[in-house]
């Protein structure tokens, strides 16, 4: 069987990855790097096993969450169709039926908002941990004052801590900022339509999504 441990022990996935937050850094964007991966392969299974999900669904999601992001090594733009075909000839190549290296596919095409949607219940797992992984440890560069920072990496620089529960119907993303750094209309400018595909997908898992904001629920 494949599972989450072959896939990180994989050379191929390993140069894949390098490649790809060399770009990302190249670029100067926000990190996209084997922390976020482990992050959103994490929170993709938990929210699945919060919702009674099989283990096979849960080790799909997993995996999913892990090589989401393979895309940036050939352009951040389309990122998730090119990593979603990338994806698809490891796994294969690794020995995994094609039905769930298409599952896993399909649900990596779909987690960008630009052009994503929530097509199963790994897709949706997917989107919503990849949506709510908001932290001051994702930017990388050097920012000696806020003021000077984008509103991107100001919300990030903001934010202390985030993390996802799965409890009643809800899904819930709690995020705790340094308001001084940041304005919670600052974090709806960004993250409005990514909220939006959050909800979509807690609605496919028969869920309603939650944001909470240093204690106060706002959607």
């Amino acid at each position: 069987m494949i599972d989450l441990a072959t896939i990180k022990a994989d050379g191929e996935v390993e140069a894949i990855m390098n490649m790809a937050e060399s770009q990302i850094r190249a670029l100067g964007i926000t990190e996209h790097s084997r922390r976020h991966a482990g992050i959103v392969s994490k929170w993709s299974g938990e929210i699945l096993r919060g919702l009674g999900a099989d283990e096979e669904r849960i080790r799909l999601a997993e995996i999913a969450g892990y090589l989401h992001d393979i895309g940036n090594c050939i352009n951040r733009a389309d990122h998730a169709q090119s990593g979603a075909l990338l994806a698809y000839n490891i796994l294969t190549r690794l020995g995994m039926d094609s039905r769930s290296a298409a599952e896993i596919m399909m649900a990596i095409g779909n987690h960008d908002e630009q052009y994503g949607t929530p097509v199963s219940d790994v897709s949706s797992a997917l989107i919503i941990a990849d949506k709510a992984d908001v932290h001051k440890s994702r930017v990388k560069k050097e920012i000696r004052d806020i003021r000077d920072a984008d509103i991107h990496d100001r919300v990030n620089l903001a934010a202390e801590r985030s993390y996802l529960t799965v409890e009643e119907g809800a899904i819930t993303l709690h995020i705790q900022i340094d308001d001084k750094m940041c304005s919670v209309m600052d974090y709806f400018e960004i993250y409005f339509v990514r909220m939006k595909l959050c909800r979509k997908a807690a609605k496919f898992l028969g869920c309603r999504f939650s944001l909470e904001i240093n204690g106060t629920v706002l959607i």
